[in-house]
């Protein structure tokens, strides 16, 4: 099966600032493939280079076998659009704005059941400045959905959303999967990569520093668990050291932290405790997650120019 997305070697630059630097990647029908970075990573110049909004200086590009800046017509007709900074005129009724783009895509009749999926019916007719964060969002995934597109392209769709609705989001993001649709989004938050994604593609100064599905690339890292215990009396963090798959036993401020691995090891442990006389009040693990990977492939690093070469703060 041939590939819905296919880049190869895709650059950017503006002026002298390269925000992407020869990245390739393909996207497999039916995925959410998520580009994953910071701000100035190059993520929204890679997706707009897709949409055909941005021309790219070098490299090859392939959405649903087509290439955006040449059949970009053609293409727009058959994916669904969600911009990082999307406006609508104020006054502008929920239904209105629906019907307005169904008329730009020469859609009939106009879909009004993406009012009710997206739960945005009993908001028909409110006014776009009316409409709270997370409803604002809602509606532009329904207009990327206006024309039953093959792929829908999010650009940072939960920034500025509170926790509620950030998960409202991402039901609709597996919605539209399950619905057949490819779904390509960018995000900084790696929880929603990780919670989300089929394949995450880790972008770093415009540059793809790894990619595979989130499991593997944690799994990559082969990093130790970490369990935290709280436990009434006293313990011998030397003898919990000679437990089979513990590496480290300490006494901090947060209780005893105990790092370790393979099979059995943190029941072994408990066992340990209990025949030290010690009883086990609490206990809580930390596993490696997308975020360990990140960090340990990029570095906590600052960026000091946007995509279009604009200076951030620092």
């Amino acid at each position: 099966m041939e590939p819905t997305i296919r880049v190869t070697q895709l650059r950017k630059r503006y002026g002298d600032v390269v925000a992407v630097d020869g990245v390739s990647f393909e996207v497999e029908p039916g995925q959410v493939f998520c580009l994953l970075g910071p701000n100035g990573a190059g993520k929204t110049t890679t997706i707009e280079c897709l949409e055909g909004y941005r021309e790219p200086d070098e490299g090859e590009i392939r959405v649903l076998g087509l290439d955006p800046g040449t059949h970009g017509r053609a293409l727009r007709h058959r994916i669904g659009v969600q911009l990082q900074e999307a406006r609508l005129p104020a006054r502008l009724k929920v239904w209105e704005a629906l019907q307005l783009f169904s008329v730009l895509y020469e859609r009939k009749p106009v879909p009004w059941e993406l009012l009710d999926r997206l739960g945005l019916e009993p908001k028909r007719n409110a006014y776009f400045d009316k409409l709270s964060g997370g409803q604002k969002q809602r509606l532009f995934v329904a207009l990327a959905l206006v024309n039953e597109p093959e792929v829908v392209f999010l650009d940072e769709i939960t920034t500025g959303l509170d926790p509620r609705a950030r998960h409202d989001i991402w039901d609709l993001i597996r919605g539209i999967r399950d619905a057949g649709a490819t779904v390509i989004l960018s995000t900084h938050f790696m929880d929603e990569a990780e919670t989300l994604a089929d394949r995450v593609a880790i972008l770093e100064s415009g540059r793809i520093v790894a990619s595979d599905s989130p499991q593997a690339l944690i799994d990559s890292i082969r990093r130790e668990d970490e369990v935290r215990l709280h436990v009434d009396g006293e313990v011998d963090t030397a003898r919990i050291e000679t437990i089979e798959g513990v590496s480290t036993a300490q006494i901090t401020a947060d209780g005893l932290v105990v790092r370790g691995g393979g099979r059995g090891w943190i029941a072994r442990l408990v066992a340990r405790i209990d025949a030290q006389g010690a009883v086990l009040v609490d206990l809580s693990t930390k596993r490696p997650t997308l975020e360990d990977v990140y960090l340990s492939l990029t570095g906590e690093k600052e960026y000091s120019v946007d995509e279009d070469g604009a200076e951030l703060a620092p």
